[in-house]
């Protein structure tokens, strides 16, 4: 077992250890768990919280004041999609800047090592791939692609929000909070004054952020991926998120329905607790790094 000081990774893991004496025990099974390789990875918004961006329902997240868009409203409702863009062009600046946490670099190291044998994430944000990570299943895409959904084309978002930019001179407003999906709190008659913007290369098409909204399913293929991913693996690690909605938990549950062991890393309760071998309620960076440091110094040559 690992003494409080041998946790090597900051504060906050030596304090939680401190206060819960059983949390050294998990994460000594933790470290066996990824050790044994053939890791798949399912990732959730609370790994993102280091990077500024806060989730929904751990000890970073704030509940919404406005309803998630929705698809349906998203394409048939004109004043719906300018409170969207408005919301989401504000939030953009805090996304674009965010940058990978210790823990999103933890889970590239540890793919660099051969450690895991996949990625899923339910994040739009990037940051697994920009901290390094390849082959990263993103299950609800990325918010830094936008889409026509007239004729197709792709562009990415910065251009788009340079495009908006320009379309709204002055537009501003003092952003209190930003939701995981990327936009945020706005008064509804500051949004009606937003000025949205078509397609650049068909010139009337209907542009969409390329992330999957409430109401929309996520592609077949992508979740049929996924499914293989996870029954192939050894295990299944869930990191910070709380299961809530099915979108994720079903590969919890598909992973138990196949006997492969769940082990999960969150602050907080989730909903697949109860089907999880293994449960370590400490802070994602510090937790994720010191395994990777221990894994890595084990594995080292002589």
């Amino acid at each position: 077992m690992i003494d409080e000081g041998g946790w090597g990774a900051g504060w906050e893991v030596r304090g939680w250890a401190r206060q819960h004496g059983r949390v050294s025990d998990a994460f000594e099974a933790l470290t066996s768990l990824v050790a044994a390789g053939g890791v798949v990875v399912l990732s959730g918004a609370g790994l993102s919280t280091e990077s500024g961006i806060p989730d929904y329902r751990g000890p970073s997240g704030a509940a919404r004041r406005h309803t998630p868009m929705t698809y349906q409203a998203f394409t048939r409702e004109p004043d719906a999609r300018r409170r969207y863009w408005a919301r989401s062009h504000l939030g953009w600046r805090t996304i674009a800047r965010a940058a990978p946490n210790d823990g999103h670099r933890a889970v590239a190291r540890l793919q660099h090592a051969g450690l895991l044998g996949g990625i899923i994430t339910q994040n739009v944000d990037g940051l697994h791939t920009a901290a390094g990570a390849a082959r990263v299943i993103e299950l609800h895409g990325r918010l830094d692609e936008v889409t026509c959904l007239d004729c197709g084309n792709a562009t990415g978002r910065d251009e788009l929000h340079r495009r908006l930019s320009e379309a709204n001179p002055g537009f501003d407003a003092a952003v209190a909070h930003v939701n995981p999906d990327g936009d945020v709190d706005l008064p509804d008659e500051a949004a009606a004054r937003f000025r949205t913007v078509d397609c650049a290369v068909c010139g009337t098409g209907m542009l969409k952020p390329d992330v999957v909204f409430f109401g929309e399913t996520v592609p077949a293929a992508r979740v049929a991926d996924c499914f293989a991913l996870v029954e192939r693996a050894r295990a299944l690690l869930v990191l910070g998120s709380s299961l809530t909605v099915m979108s994720g938990r079903r590969f919890v549950l598909r992973a138990a329905k196949h006997g492969i062991p769940v082990g999960i890393v969150n602050q907080g309760a989730t909903r697949g607790d109860g089907y999880a071998t293994l449960r370590v309620d400490a802070p994602l960076g510090a937790t994720l790094s010191t395994v990777a440091a221990r894994l890595a110094a084990a594995t080292a040559p002589v």
